[in-house]
């Protein structure tokens, strides 16, 4: 990638797909950004570029590599690979692009130590912890199989709720047929996996709408 081509891309803003860092923060942190991009669709980081854009560039590049995948190795379960490439600024700065696939072994979590390992997604362009729900997506992504289900009462009722809000959330469903949360959850992300629902990622709630 060259100079111009990189300032056209900042020139697009951090989003979904992109995220700006001035140097590699603390190791959960810049671990947890990779993550929550592979979990999704994949995207790009640079490092390198402040908040608001500014392109500044590293001064050892071949230092924030390393503390890069050092902290890849050691926070992420499973590892995170990816692909880094410098690009020079001035003599003595390069601006290191960090390509981040969509991962096939999704999902992938943050090793918190003592506290429970968290999953990350990317909402816009933030990286949120997945709810249970995003995360057993992933989960059956990596291992598709036929889904089979039985369309009952709950499931009508569910349907006429989507015709005329367009949105549920699994509290709102639970609500609404008047079940436990966890069974709410279940039926949903069952639906989702049959392809009848899809999820929406939020930074708050999650929701599912009709897939067709």
């Amino acid at each position: 990638m060259t100079l111009r081509e990189l300032s056209q891309l900042v020139a697009t803003g951090e989003s979904r797909y992109l995220e700006f860092k001035r140097r590699v923060p603390r190791p959960g942190r810049i671990a947890k950004e990779v993550i929550a991009l592979a979990n999704t669709h994949g995207g790009r980081l640079l490092l390198g570029v402040d908040d608001d854009g500014s392109i500044v560039g590293v001064r050892d590049a071949a230092e924030e590599e390393f503390a890069l995948r050092r902290a890849l190795q050691e926070r992420c379960e499973p590892m995170v690979e990816v692909i880094t490439e410098r690009v020079p600024v001035t003599d003595k700065r390069d601006v290191i692009l960090v390509r981040v696939p969509e991962s096939t072994f999704k999902p992938h979590y943050l090793r918190n130590g003592a506290r429970r390992d968290t999953a990350y997604v990317r909402v816009e362009d933030k990286s949120v912890a997945a709810s249970r729900e995003a995360v057993r997506l992933m989960r059956s992504q990596r291992n598709p199989s036929d889904v089979t289900f039985e369309f009952g009462e709950k499931e009508q009722t569910l349907m006429r709720y989507l015709e005329s809000y367009g949105r549920i959330t699994v509290e709102q469903f639970a609500t609404l047929v008047d079940i436990p949360f966890k069974q709410a959850s279940h039926t949903l992300v069952l639906l989702a996996k049959a392809n009848v629902l899809q999820l929406h990622r939020h930074d708050q709630d999650d929701y599912f709408t009709v897939a067709y």
